[in-house]
């Protein structure tokens, strides 16, 4: 009988597999744009926060992204290089600097975001009643433990309590891992 850790290993191994696998199909079914093909995940990622909170300011942004200040930095001169994103000053601090799309950009990200939401909204009618109440409820259960792990970390608690290799439950597989 698998320890109650391998079978908390194993349903974390399929929670990741299942974040990736509906975020890779989201993405490659809603066509990104073009000029955002060659970003990073980082990159994309502080992108769509921008779309979410324009003239938000490098510190937010690496605050809500759980990310080091001087990486969003790098992140913001990377991609305000290429014309994706620009930076104003602050009126009364000129060391803070806010974040906007450049506005073709911006109009682009909208529309991908559009394309990707209507097409998990399609897919989530077709679940039964049940199972979108439970989506619901997930979502709630999965921001929580976002929030646990950004507190631990935080804490400077270590990555595992444990060894890291509790066996998964006999007959599970663990997920495929891509780069």
């Amino acid at each position: 009988m698998p320890s109650a850790q391998a079978e908390q290993n194993f349903l974390a191994d399929r929670l990741l597999a299942a974040m990736t696998s509906l975020r890779r199909v989201s993405r490659r079914r809603a066509r990104r744009p073009t000029e955002l093909f060659s970003l990073t995940g980082s990159q994309l990622e502080l992108v769509r926060l921008v779309r979410r909170q324009p003239g938000v300011s490098v510190a937010e942004a690496a605050s809500d992204l759980r990310l080091a200040p001087n990486t969003v930095s790098t992140l913001v001169r990377q991609l305000a290089d290429i014309g994706i994103l620009s930076r104003c000053a602050d009126v009364s601090d000129r060391r803070v600097a806010h974040l906007d799309l450049s506005k073709d950009i911006r109009r682009k990200v909208d529309a991908w975001r559009d394309r990707r939401l209507e097409d998990l909204s399609c897919a989530i009618r077709q679940l039964s009643a049940r199972e979108e109440r439970c989506l619901e409820e997930a979502t709630k259960v999965l921001t929580r433990l976002a929030e646990q792990l950004d507190a631990q970390e935080q804490q400077g608690q270590p990555v595992s309590g444990g060894t890291g290799s509790e066996p998964l439950p006999a007959g599970s597989q663990p997920a495929a891992t891509t780069r």
